[in-house]
């Protein structure tokens, strides 16, 4: 018998009505001969708002028991979710992550998953239950709690699909499936069939919130087909997959923009082997990603040093930053919030030339000034000003004719 694996997110189970409808897609699925194991995410804004009761209590909560407070709003949507199967007469029984051996790093608030002890779902799935999981939340070796980052509940289940050899892992979410470009922003933006996992991966990381990045991740590296559909309507959504010929003929796939990320500029830097090292080394030994880098040609032995993390890491990397420019021998350490990423991908990329071309006359047009830009074999970035940002999306989107193509 096949396994699948279906996550619901927080707004797929926000009031009891939605908890008792997700609760028959995964009987349908039951029913159909499949074994079934569901991966819940905290109801609503149960996440934020557990969040907000911290900070009341304190202005610096401890990360271990902010991550021991945060993973109790998973608890109650599995419990539900398992009450409202046994109302449909299904055999169904909830879990932790601790339960079922979901053991992660130390990193509280953003761990990382190690690995999964299947053999506790494998029984139950053998006895004919229905096993519910909570997503977002691990344990370490000693056994404390930690959560994985927001949205990270993609990751539980395509983690637990991965362990399982699922047929199939189905993000049940609040949007139709993976669109061309936010279609909060631009209106004509194109629901898509199917798109590769390199594609979804890159969108995923510029910004495209349907997915978390680290579940594409596990998707490609264990080759589990992932859909993203509605949990509001029956239609199928987008089909994450392996890459096939046809999807080359496609050039720019999606567009995306991310206005989570800030940008740090090290001023009057010595320009010599081993600083940018020094530097950026500072920065990862707080676990601070970097993403964007550019260096400017040096002057008279000095440069600058620019890059982005995200804003909820600026104030720490921007402290650090401070204190390593004593050290290093710079002269200012700046920070600019106000800044936007804006991005196109597409396999076919690797196969035509100009696209780069193509985007940054498209910015041209609009007067968008570009202050930094990274390349990848299948995406371009940029980054502008933020307040210029949904009319750059727009504009890349009009360019590209992405309201046009067929999938590939």
């Amino acid at each position: 018998m096949s396994t699948i694996v279906q996550k619901f997110g927080g707004t797929s189970v926000a009031t009891a009505e939605r908890v008792k409808a997700a609760a028959r897609r995964i009987a349908a699925t039951k029913n159909a001969g499949h074994d079934v194991v569901a991966v819940v995410s905290a109801r609503g804004n149960t996440t934020d708002e557990l969040y907000e009761l911290a900070y009341e209590i304190s202005p610096c909560p401890s990360e271990r028991e902010l991550d021991v407070l945060l993973a109790s709003g998973e608890q109650i949507s599995i419990a539900l979710m398992a009450m409202a199967l046994h109302a449909l007469g299904l055999p169904a029984i909830s879990f932790t992550a601790a339960q079922v051996g979901i053991v992660t790093d130390t990193s509280h608030t953003k761990a990382k998953i190690l690995r999964i002890d299947a053999s506790r779902m494998k029984r139950e799935l053998e006895q004919g239950n229905i096993v519910i999981v909570a997503g977002f939340q691990g344990v370490t070796e000693d056994m404390d709690i930690t959560t994985l980052g927001r949205g990270a509940s993609d990751t539980t289940a395509l983690a637990i699909a991965a362990a399982l050899g699922a047929e199939m892992c189905e993000i049940n979410t609040d949007v139709r499936g993976v669109f061309t470009a936010d279609p909060r922003i631009v209106a004509n933006a194109r629901l898509l069939d199917r798109i590769s996992y390199d594609e979804m991966l890159e969108l995923a990381s510029l910004g495209a919130g349907v997915l978390h990045s680290r579940a594409v991740e596990l998707a490609k590296k264990f080759n589990v087909p992932l859909r993203v559909r509605s949990s509001f309507e029956e239609a199928p959504g987008t089909l994450v997959c392996e890459e096939v010929e046809e999807m080359e003929h496609i050039v720019v796939r999606g567009a995306a923009m991310d206005t989570t990320e800030a940008k740090l500029t090290l001023r009057g830097v010595p320009d010599k082997p081993g600083v940018a090292a020094q530097i950026l080394g500072t920065i990862a030994r707080k676990n601070i990603s970097v993403d964007m880098i550019v260096q400017n040609i040096g002057r008279e032995g000095k440069t600058d040093l620019s890059f982005t993390v995200k804003k909820s890491d600026l104030d720490t990397a921007l402290k650090e930053l401070n204190r390593i420019k004593e050290e290093v021998g710079a002269e200012a350490a700046e920070s600019d919030p106000r800044i936007a990423k804006i991005s196109v991908v597409g396999v076919g990329m690797r196969s035509h030339a100009g696209v780069a071309e193509k985007m940054f006359a498209a910015l041209a047009r609009e007067n968008i000034n570009i202050q930094m830009i990274s390349t990848s074999e299948i995406k371009i970035s940029c980054v502008v000003g933020e307040e210029n940002a949904p009319r750059a999306l727009e504009a890349l989107h009009e360019t590209f004719e992405l309201d046009k193509q067929e999938s590939g």
